[in-house]
């Protein structure tokens, strides 16, 4: 169920969306605990940028253990509920789609050809900036011809949701079975299934659409 966080009063209609993979478009598979614990990590401290403070011996070995992760990971992977459906009817809606990742190519590859997934655009850490800047963000809706205004960022993090609002698009946090994390509150919507998605396509698409002619009264 979509529960609406912030104003969306005469919103524009979404031409876009840009998704997260691991626990977004699959379910969550990834256990970063464990990867921090044999990164001697402390807890909660995000992988990535804690990687690119570390010399380059330590960080290549890093990169090592991540990339194992991840691969164990992807082979592993499994699809939410109605992925391809969403997927599928994003397309027929003529909405164009965006995958943006942490994780890296090679990982994202594997899990697009086990799934048999297509995005127009997919971006993954090797490009650039990521999450939770809105940079990369800006740059999918660039490629996509879209503007911010009229893309929504799905996501089940709370990187996904500031990247959104960073860019200036709609957020929506992905959380499956799982409580609504803290953070929920900042994202526009909440949502457990996937397919929530095309209703609130719909939805927006609908109070866009103001009707151009009146009927008379008797």
């Amino acid at each position: 169920m979509c529960m609406p966080r912030r104003n969306l009063d005469a919103p524009a209609a979404i031409k876009a969306v840009i998704f997260d993979l691991d626990g977004t478009i699959t379910r969550p598979r990834l256990d970063f605990d464990a990867i921090r614990a044999e990164l001697a990590l402390p807890p909660k401290q995000p992988v990535l940028e804690a990687m690119a403070q570390m010399s380059p011996e330590r960080c290549a070995a890093a990169e090592a253990v991540l990339e194992r992760h991840e691969r164990e990971a992807a082979e592993q992977s499994e699809l939410h509920d109605g992925a391809h459906a969403t997927l599928e009817g994003l397309r027929q809606r003529g909405i164009r789609t965006g995958l943006l990742t942490r994780n890296s190519r090679r990982s994202t590859d594997t899990v697009l050809a086990k799934h048999d997934l297509a995005f127009d655009f997919i971006r993954t850490r090797e490009d650039g900036v990521t999450k939770p800047s809105g940079e990369p963000i800006e740059v999918i809706c660039r490629v996509l011809r879209v503007s911010p205004a009229r893309t929504l960022t799905v996501g089940d993090f709370l990187f996904d949701i500031q990247a959104g609002r960073a860019a200036g698009t709609r957020t929506a946090l992905m959380i499956g079975e799982r409580e609504a994390p803290p953070f929920a509150d900042e994202a526009d919507c909440v949502i457990r299934d996937l397919t929530e998605i095309l209703a609130i396509v719909d939805g927006i698409a609908g109070a866009t659409t103001t009707p151009t002619t009146k009927q008379s009264e008797p």
